[in-house]
């Protein structure tokens, strides 16, 4: 009998997840001696822990680890490092804009700094799974910690409605995905992406295997879901409008990274040969691309609702990233990874402003009452100027460096017409975002808004938020640079 080798583990790989699993754990156990009204403590741990597993991201890039661990299940590359340093970001700023929002709104729980951290491992488990089980266990972590989230305001009939559609469209969606999963191992005998590559290489005729296209296209409605994909979309403007507003900043920029990461390195390591030219799956995404944006931006006008319209933008910025899915090559791979950086820091930035100037019980979240803040917060109506902007594509500010290195990696690769339907849509687009803008600066108040409360964690990420958005569009080309090395290494 051969001897059994046990597979090598390499803890050191998964040390960033291991530090924000640890500082979740010493959460829950900290938790018990603290009386219920005084939990801000928590938060500081969280941030802490965010904190540490973030500089572990940044050396492992820095020293550029590059290998596989765990017999291959997990990868770490600098792809990878990027995404866990992003997911660290977002969380971070998450924690911030949360300290005085939860305790306002009466959920001041451990339990909330705990799922928001768990959720961070599931991202990062899900940009370093070199299995698709490994993929799949990732999601999962990150989904139902977010169901739970979405909830939260427990005594809120519409954030009870949001979580329980999100939990039935969600557990929906994750059934497609390992559907998806499952028919890629009886067609390729295997879950882990690079040998799945090698067996389509080694068997050309594969790439017509019936069951192996439907896998492809099961895997593409499991990552639609998630990153709001028309018409895989229907639950975002709700579940953004009714979830606590920390948690829609959270998921619009952190569920998006982690499936946006998936997707790349599922497609990238596993399908290559399947992008590209007039194949079929490019097809598919080059028109997903096209109603993604299209309707996102069209319903986006009609929305009196502030969350809401940001969920709808959320659903086009979806679409401007599948364009550079579509394209595919180095440079597109580049600009979705500098258009999530810029995407996350503009999005939190704009939902923190929603958090400060909707006051308890979530009010003042119509666009209108907006109304007359341009002179009223200076200081606020600017930050907010910044990030609509931004969003709109306006030189010199982060999203229009974003969206110009997305379509020209389109026209790039031969996709003209994807690249001027992507402009008119971001034409259609300054519609709304300015809407914002002439409403604070414009009009007259329709109601009188008491004063606001300038906490310092979130005055710190206004600073942050509104200097990161316009350093990355100013000076773009260190974001682009490391944008660039986070894909020179990538294992596939």
């Amino acid at each position: 009998m051969a001897p059994i080798v046990p597979p090598l583990i390499n803890m050191g790989s998964i040390v960033p997840e291991l530090i924000v699993v640890i500082t979740a754990l010493v959460i829950l156990l900290v938790d018990l001696v603290l009386e219920k009204d005084k939990k801000t403590p928590l938060a500081f741990l969280g941030l802490l822990g965010l904190a540490t597993s973030f500089i572990a991201s940044v050396i492992m890039w820095r020293e550029g680890v590059s290998e596989y661990a765990f017999n291959m299940m997990i990868v770490i590359d600098r792809f990878t490092l990027f995404f866990n340093a992003l997911f660290a970001v977002a969380a971070f700023i998450t924690l911030l804009i949360s300290i005085n929002y939860i305790r306002d709104e009466g959920i001041n729980y451990g339990e909330f700094y705990v799922l928001v951290l768990l959720a961070t491992v599931g991202m990062m488990l899900m940009a370093k799974a070199n299995d698709l089980m490994i993929l799949f266990l990732g999601l999962e972590t990150l989904s139902i910690s977010i169901y739970v989230l979405v909830g939260f305001l427990r005594t809120n009939l519409k954030s009870n409605e949001s979580s329980l559609k999100y939990f039935l469209l969600g557990a929906f969606s994750s059934g497609f995905l390992l559907y998806g999963i499952a028919f890629i191992y009886g067609a390729t005998g295997t879950t882990k992406l690079p040998e799945i590559a090698q067996y389509i290489s080694n068997i050309p005729f594969l790439l017509s295997n019936p069951l192996l296209l439907a896998a492809v296209g099961l895997l593409i409605v499991g990552f639609g879901f998630k990153v709001a994909l028309v018409p895989f979309h229907m639950w975002t403007p709700d579940v953004y409008e009714g979830a606590p507003t920390p948690i829609t900043s959270f998921m619009s920029v952190g569920v998006k990274a982690a499936a946006f990461a998936a997707f790349l390195r599922v497609f990238l390591s596993a399908f290559p040969s399947l992008l590209g030219g007039d194949l079929p799956v490019t097809k598919v995404l080059w028109v997903l691309a096209v109603v993604t944006m299209t309707l996102g931006n069209v319903v986006a006008i009609s929305q009196d609702n502030i969350k809401r319209m940001l969920a709808y933008s959320s659903i086009a910025n979806a679409g401007y990233l599948l364009v550079a899915m579509t394209a595919g090559g180095d440079l597109a791979t580049t600009s979705i990874i500098y258009y999530l950086m810029a995407y996350t820091l503009t999005n939190l930035g704009a939902f923190a402003i929603v958090i400060l100037y909707g006051k308890k019980g979530e009010e003042n979240i119509l666009i209108s009452d907006y109304s007359g803040a341009g002179f009223k917060y200076p200081f606020l109506s600017a930050a907010m100027v910044v990030f609509m902007f931004s969003f709109a594509g306006f030189p010199p500010l982060a999203g229009f460096i974003g969206k110009f290195y997305i379509f020209s990696a389109a026209v790039k690769q031969g996709f003209i017409w994807l690249a001027i339907i992507g402009v008119l849509n971001s034409a259609v687009a300054a519609y709304y975002y300015l809407r914002v803008t002439v409403v604070m600066y414009m009009k007259e108040p329709v109601k009188e808004v008491g004063p606001l409360s300038f906490s310092l964690p979130m005055i710190v990420v206004l600073l942050v938020t509104t200097f990161f958005t316009l350093h990355m569009g100013i000076l773009p080309s260190r974001y682009l640079q490391i944008a660039r090395e986070s894909i020179e290494m990538l294992l596939l």
